[in-house]
Formats: C-alpha cells, sequence, structure tokens
C-alpha cells in the first residue's frame, strides 16, 4: 500500500528511491516507538535536550498576552514528543488533543508518558466544550491539534487535494479558532539525528476571525506537504491517511 502511495505520489523516483523511502520510514517508526517507551524515564532535561525548541517565543508572546493559541503539526518526525512543550509555559494551560485508544492499557500508558511532562490531554469530543469554557471564564490555554487525522465522512466534509489525492479533511481546529479568534501556529518537526529532534514555530494567522472559511485549513497542508516532499522518509505512511480516497459526494 505504501509503495503504491510513493509511486503515485513520486512519479519521478524509480523503484529502488521508493524502497530507500519506505526502508527509512519503517527504520523511523520503530524508533519513534522506542523513544516514546523510554520517555517514562526521560527527566525533563533530557527531553528538551532532545526536542529542542527553536523559537519558544512564538508561543510564549501569547502567554505573556494571557491569550489562547492553537498548535497546528502533522503525523511528521516524533510527533509524540510535542507533548513535551508543557515544560515552555508557566501560565497558560497546555491541552494535547487526542483521539483514545481501544486498547484501554497502552491508553493508560501513553497518557502516562504524556501527562509527565505537565500537559492535559484532552479527548477529542471534548475539545469544544473545554475550550468554551476556559474562554468564557478567561483562562488561555495552548491546544495541539494533529490536524492530519482522517474524519468520518459526513455529507459537509471539507475536501481537498493533499499530495495529489482528494481526501476529506478537519476543519474542526479552523472554526474554533475563528469562533474565539484565536491565533494558530504551525509546527515544524524535524529529525536532527537518532533520538534528537527540533521544532520551529510559525504563525498561520494572528487574527483568524477575519479569514475565509478554510483558508487556514489549506495553509496548515501546504506546510505539510512542502515537509513531506523535502523529506517522505519522516510522514507517517502508515495510518491510512488516504482510505476515503474515491468516496467523495458527487
Amino acid at each position: 500500500m505504501i509503495n503504491n502511495y510513493l509511486e503515485r505520489i513520486f512519479p519521478e523516483k524509480n523503484s529502488k528511491e521508493r524502497a530507500q523511502i519506505i526502508v527509512k520510514f519503517y527504520t523511523n517508526l520503530s524508533d519513534i516507538i522506542v523513544e516514546t517507551l523510554k520517555s517514562i524515564t526521560l527527566s525533563p532535561s533530557n527531553i528538551q535536550k532532545r526536542f529542542k525548541v527553536v523559537n519558544v517565543e512564538a508561543l510564549t508572546q501569547y502567554e505573556k498576552k494571557n491569550r489562547s493559541v492553537f498548535i497546528l503539526c502533522g503525523h511528521f518526525s516524533n510527533w509524540e514528543w510535542m507533548a513535551s512543550l508543557g515544560l515552555q509555559f508557566e501560565k497558560l494551560h497546555p491541552y494535547l488533543i487526542y483521539s483514545p485508544l481501544k486498547n484501554t492499557h497502552f491508553n493508560r500508558f501513553l497518557s502516562r508518558i504524556r501527562k509527565k511532562y505537565r500537559i492535559l490531554l484532552l479527548p477529542r469530543k471534548e475539545t469544544a466544550s473545554t475550550i468554551h469554557q476556559n474562554q468564557t471564564i478567561g483562562q488561555a490555554g495552548v491546544y495541539g491539534f494533529a490536524m492530519d487525522q482522517t474524519p468520518k465522512l459526513k455529507s459537509k466534509s471539507y475536501w481537498k487535494e493533499f499530495l495529489g489525492i482528494r481526501v476529506p479533511v478537519f476543519t474542526g481546529a479552523e472554526r474554533l479558532a475563528k469562533k474565539y479568534n484565536i491565533p494558530l501556529v504551525y509546527a515544524s518537526i524535524n529529525r536532527l539525528k537518532r533520538g534528537y529532534y527540533e521544532v520551529k514555530f510559525e504563525v498561520l494567522e494572528e487574527n483568524s476571525k477575519s479569514t475565509l472559511d478554510n483558508d487556514i485549513t489549506d495553509r496548515f497542508y501546504t506546510k505539510l506537504e512542502t515537509q513531506i516532499y523535502k523529506d517522505p522518509s519522516q510522514y507517517l505512511w502508515s495510518h491510512r491517511r488516504f482510505k476515503h480516497e474515491g468516496r467523495e459526494p458527487k
């Protein structure tokens, strides 16, 4: 399946080049699994050395203004270590939005790791109500969204081309940001070497309320595509992002 997608997305690459991407992808994925498990023993100072924030001021500027902010990222490089960003804030409440796993034991284990770095886990279904409650009482928060998840098919789903393939995409982060005029920041995560990463933040939109519908979502996917085209081996090809292809309502 992965090779079929790579063949379509990177037609300029030959079979040997695609095979090399797949080998590197599985190597990276194995590393991420080991690194995630190792997180349980890593100290806060150690995780910050291994997951370096290049420009934390892009986020902390909102903390100084007591203003909420949305962090948008894709399943690229080690997205799991984004949980360590909870160590960067003193006043903002950091939330990691996630979909609970069916395996309750593994779900508890991942929750234990993520909470270690002072981050609050927020189930996807509770996101809108939690943000509404926090905004109502004036409690600013930083909310992390993995934007390239695959949504359930609905008649009003927003479809767009991602890597040249039409798929439905989540627009929840954009809609919530526009409702409360919350700024959005793109997180560009990259592997430096085995066990070491860096993340750089780029403000996507300060005044989200003034943007056209789906504009922010489109900009997010443009950023993510740029990263994937540059190094496809770091993307999570196994998470069935394209499973709804061909099912767009006519």
